[in-house]
């Protein structure tokens, strides 16, 4: 039996949803990044592919369905309280409005527009969007590529 504690890295799979130039972000209410915007995404299990976990926790916390997604970078985070590996995906083709599914964890699904996103950013996704915008396929650490 495998066990990720606090001395392994963890691996993330988020996914950007995109309408007329707006981006979907979540408000977090649970225990972890209270009161703050993220990505729908979670963690990659195992057993899965990272294309399945992505569009698994799409559907589980928006209700967006997706069936073509695109890889669009890797973040290595290493944190000093957490070490996170973000795979993420845009939803090139996808069905659905944004709906709360898990209201112990989110209080609202919005659209953003990218110049203009809600503040607080989840920790856990600050980079994730810059490299998006910037078009950076790979970060390690705090280099990008």
């Amino acid at each position: 039996e495998y066990f990720y504690g606090k001395n392994y890295p963890k691996i993330g799979v988020n996914v950007f949803v995109l309408k007329e130039g707006k981006l979907v972000l979540g408000k977090r209410i649970g225990k972890t990044g209270y009161g703050t915007w993220c990505l729908p995404g979670g963690h990659f299990e195992w057993g899965e592919s990272l294309i399945g976990a992505a569009t698994r926790e799409l559907e589980e916390e928006t209700s967006i369905s997706s069936n073509d997604l695109q890889f669009l970078h890797l973040v290595n985070e290493p944190r000093q309280d957490t070490h996170y590996v973000h795979i993420d995906f845009l939803a090139r083709n996808w069905e659905g409005e944004p709906k709360v599914m898990e209201p112990e964890k989110f209080a609202e699904w919005n659209w953003f527009d990218l110049n203009n996103l809600p503040e607080p950013i989840f920790v856990g996704h600050q980079k994730l969007i810059p490299a998006f915008t910037q078009k950076n396929i790979f970060q390690d650490n705090n280099q990008e590529n």
